[in-house]
């Protein structure tokens, strides 16, 4: 099963946020994967935890703001979210994700499959991690302007 709508990874992003962060990732109880892939006006992606991590999730708000269709942003490095002078930035920020669990307000420049780049605000990125304290990798949501 494809992460776009498996429930076991919506459990793992929802409940590590609301673990970490301390509220709900979506709005709604009754909203489930096919919601958050589908139709979230907030991006959300995650990658793994590899040392070089790559995408393993992006909804589609996240596409669109990158650029990318699934096939193309899953396996994609996520360092390459970023222009090379930002990457030192993004890597203090990831770093300080796995000491301290979430990072709330957060805001960054950004670069998209076209070239353009964009900024991301009020951005929270957290850890992914299970119920059994295993870390599975790191996830960020940001609202997108319509």
């Amino acid at each position: 099963m494809s992460l776009q709508t498996d429930p076991a990874f919506f459990d793992l992003l929802t409940g590590s946020f609301r673990r970490l962060v301390g509220r709900p990732l979506v709005p709604d109880d009754s909203l489930g994967p096919d919601w958050l892939y589908g139709r979230a006006p907030f991006a959300v992606l995650a990658h793994d935890t590899a040392d070089d991590p790559r995408f393993v999730y992006a909804n589609r708000t996240a596409q669109a703001a990158f650029g990318y269709d699934w096939d193309e942003i899953v396996g994609l490095p996520s360092r390459f979210s970023a222009e090379a002078p930002e990457r030192a930035e993004r890597q203090r920020l990831l770093d300080a994700v796995a000491r301290d669990g979430f990072v709330a307000d957060y805001s960054g420049l950004r670069i998209a499959k076209s070239g353009r780049r964009f900024p991301i605000t009020d951005g929270i990125v957290w850890q992914l991690m299970d119920e059994a304290g295993r870390v599975r990798g790191q996830a960020a949501t940001f609202p997108v302007a319509v």
